[in-house]
């Protein structure tokens, strides 16, 4: 029985698929594979292909030149920034010495109460009403009323001086919340610009040496420059600068050439490319405004056709970048980050005006 009962629970032999039956189950296993392939990918997006060097390039050369024109904008901003702190400042001087000047004037109206309270001296009207001798008060009423003469004359230089501090104080709160609007303006533009540049550095880090070089160079390409042209002893005054200035200009220009690209500066150490072409016209005696979209209204519209030494060349439609002409279709630039000071062709970027400096 024990015997019976052991063989009774004994698992019965598997027995391998031969034939039909196996393909059968093959096919079943292959089918079953492919759906729960297809299944566990139904969800997952394609890997989108890595960018191109070609493209990888072509953005970071956006990134650069949207930097330049965020440059630009805080350019603008900073120097706006800069007004506003000097017309608050020249507010709160001004509000501070007409303070002085109301308590000067306070201080004259409390003497002249204080001696009238000494002398015994009280309104008039009041000191009618309560004088036992009418007559006798009235006979001193033209010494009393001159006296009230002068204290009006106070009081009303007291209201007229409060009044004009009121204004001056106002004017002083509405630029202070100007200057706070410039200041936001500059934290935004300088977020902007560092956001950039560091997604181009970025970018140029995922390229090989070989191609980063290649990038530099055709780099160099459009905006002009190389080894040959950071040379510090070429001309400083060509010939055929309309005049001393604009050769001064020039001969600044050329002396800065090798100095970095750095956003924002204006020498004398580095520069941007605003920056560069106003230091080079202060060097000559000339003010020029700070930004490329203000610099091109700094003289008169000359024709690219008739562009002389110490013009101003400006490049892009929105007006995002400066150079200073020096004759021969060269001009000396600041280009961008990672690209010093240099002479390059003006027909490497979108033309888009000159100025002649007045």
């Amino acid at each position: 029985m024990a015997a019976h009962r052991r063989s009774a629970h004994r698992k019965p032999k598997q027995r391998p698929f031969t034939g039909s039956a196996a393909r059968t189950a093959a096919t079943l296993a292959l089918a079953g594979a492919a759906t729960a392939g297809s299944v566990t990918g139904a969800g997952a997006a394609p890997a989108e292909p890595a960018p191109t060097t070609a493209q990888v390039q072509a953005k970071v050369d956006r990134l650069y030149h949207d930097a330049e024109v965020a440059t630009e904008k805080y350019n603008g901003a900073k120097e706006k920034a800069a007004a506003a702190t000097r017309t608050v400042e020249a507010l709160t001087d001004e509000a501070a010495r007409r303070t002085d000047r109301l308590n000067t004037t306070r201080n004259a109206l409390g003497s002249l109460a204080t001696a009238q309270y000494r002398g015994g001296t009280l309104d008039p009207a009041l000191q009618l009403a309560l004088s036992s001798d009418p007559d006798a008060y009235l006979q001193r009423a033209s010494y009393l009323n001159r006296a009230g003469d002068r204290q009006s004359g106070l009081l009303r230089n007291i209201k007229r001086q409060v009044s004009r501090i009121t204004r001056v104080k106002d004017r002083a709160d509405q630029e202070t919340e100007r200057l706070a609007a410039r200041r936001t303006e500059l934290r935004e533009h300088r977020t902007a610009i560092r956001t950039k540049l560091t997604e181009a550095r970025r970018l140029l880090d995922t390229l090989t040496a070989g191609e980063r070089a290649a990038y530099e160079s055709s780099a160099d390409a459009r905006h002009g420059g190389g080894p040959a042209h950071a040379d510090r002893s070429a001309t400083r005054a060509p010939v055929g600068a309309p005049d001393s200035r604009a050769a001064q200009a020039v001969a600044f220009a050329h002396g800065a050439i090798g100095k970095p690209y750095v956003w924002g500066a204006t020498g004398p150490n580095a520069f941007d490319c605003s920056g560069l072409t106003q230091a080079a016209w202060k060097a000559a005696g000339v003010s020029l405004p700070r930004t490329t979209y203000t610099q091109i209204n700094a003289g008169a519209r000359v024709a690219r056709s008739e562009l002389a030494p110490g013009d101003l060349v400006f490049f892009y439609s929105g007006i995002s970048h400066v150079g200073l002409y020096i004759g021969g279709g060269q001009m000396i630039h600041a280009p961008r980050p990672g690209a010093p000071v240099r002479i390059a062709p003006i027909d490497q970027m979108p033309f888009a005006g000159a100025t002649r400096v007045a």
